[in-house]
């Protein structure tokens, strides 16, 4: 080309300068179409082949677009190769374009391994164990030292100085980069420990006050893990926090099978007695408390006789009670129901007195998890318990209302107006 330049009338100097410019762009334009067949035919291929494999790693990797990123090393490539040829006279411009191209493929390099850490991380998240294990944080981790490194190439290509020591240099940083990268230096470590000792996975129902948190984990990353709470919001919680504070995981009820019923009903003191022959025979129609009735009276009756006790007084011996027998009926009642597992935990039992009543708890497990279906049948049994009491004589303790306020005042009005009627001035 220097030299058809130059049997065309043009000058030496300015041949080789504009046969130099023209093969450059020659260069340029070869380099594009091995862009265009690399990107357009071949990976088009390959994505082709890949679809017809039983494998969905390699089309994982190209949803990554892992070989989209690296076809565009070759250009890169080619010209850096090309450059010392052509512009072989003009050596301060290959020095400039080698290390634009340098700098170039570096930056797609460092893209096409952040390409490829995204794609193995995706087919991890296929496999079963992903589901218990969590490694975004680890990921991440990873493609920030990539990043760094990358970045620490960039800088020494650059500066013209060895990796080495720009690295070294950045030792006397090292105090800086520790507080700037704290809490993913945390993060990290919390997400190893979380990890190793199995204590959050994605899907666990957690609960933390003290951070607002009560619902599903639904993202585990370096810094943050994201909590959808059952009111629909999102509570972000700091990895490491999960460690040093204290919260609680339900996954554990879940792997059980069943889900904990806890609940109390206060009972009203001053209706607690001894059963009379009226309220037994009674009590005797309720079938899943008869044969415990018929047998308990028999065994009673016997330890009297034996005993030689005195039955005209009621507390000498032995007797049914009504709250010992509710306290029968209840168990009876659970055992027969269909949602409660009798394998695990049962009690039905008293607390402690209090001002407000004896309280009768049930301590049992239902089948059923799901959250709203476990309140339902919650809500039945104690819809059950709260009709049957008065059937025993009992009452429920309920502090006195407005209403049971302005009853009691109406009473004694009445009573007053009678009261005067009779010409009756006792006091009431």
């Amino acid at each position: 080309m220097k030299e058809w330049l130059i049997n065309m009338g043009m000058a030496e100097s300015n041949s080789v300068l504009t046969a130099s410019i023209l093969a450059f762009i020659g260069l340029l334009v070869f380099s594009w179409l091995v862009y265009l067949v690399v990107a357009k035919v071949i990976i088009h291929f390959l994505k082709k082949l890949a679809n017809r494999t039983n494998t969905n790693w390699d089309n994982i990797l190209f949803d990554q677009k892992v070989f989209k990123r690296l076809s565009h090393l070759v250009p890169a490539v080619i010209i850096h190769s090309g450059a010392s040829v052509i512009l072989e006279e003009f050596p301060s411009c290959v020095e400039f374009i080698q290390t634009a191209t340098y700098l170039y493929m570096v930056v797609a390099g460092l893209l096409v391994i952040i390409a490829v850490i995204n794609g193995f991380h995706e087919i991890y998240n296929t496999l079963p164990v992903s589901k218990d294990r969590s490694v975004k944080g680890i990921v991440q981790v990873v493609k920030i030292f990539v990043y760094i490194l990358g970045v620490g190439v960039v800088l020494s290509i650059i500066l013209k100085k060895d990796l080495t020591t720009f690295f070294a240099g950045m030792g006397a940083m090292a105090a800086v980069v520790m507080l700037v990268f704290k809490d993913s230096i945390l993060g990290f470590v919390a997400g190893v420990q979380l990890s190793a000792n199995d204590m959050v996975r994605l899907g666990d129902w957690v609960e933390m006050p003290g951070r607002n948190a009560d619902g599903t984990v639904i993202d585990i990353s370096l810094n943050t893990v994201k909590v959808r709470n059952w009111d629909q919001t999102i509570s972000t919680i700091p990895p490491y926090a999960l460690i040093t504070e204290s919260f609680t995981n339900w996954r554990g009820m879940k792997e059980s099978g069943g889900r904990r019923i806890k609940r109390s009903v206060s009972i009203d003191m001053k209706s607690i007695h001894f059963l009379d022959k009226e309220e037994i025979e009674k009590l005797k129609k309720i079938q899943l408390i008869s044969d415990y009735i018929k047998t308990r009276e028999l065994e009673i009756e016997q330890y009297n006789k034996d005993h030689g006790i005195d039955g005209s007084m009621p507390v000498n011996g032995r007797r049914l009670t009504n709250i010992g027998t509710f306290r029968k009926y209840l168990e009876e009642y659970l055992k027969n129901h269909q949602q409660i597992i009798n394998n695990m935990t049962f009690l039905v039992r008293h607390l402690q007195p209090t001002d407000k009543g004896l309280p009768v708890e049930i301590y049992a497990f239902c089948k059923d998890q799901r959250w709203s279906f476990y309140e339902s049948i919650q809500a039945d049994i104690f819809d059950h318990i709260m009709a049957i009491i008065p059937h025993f004589g009992l009452r429920v303790y309920q502090n006195p209302t407005g209403d049971d306020i302005s009853a009691l005042a109406e009473t004694l009005a009445i009573r007053g107006n009678k009261g005067d009627a009779l010409g009756d001035n006792t006091e009431l």
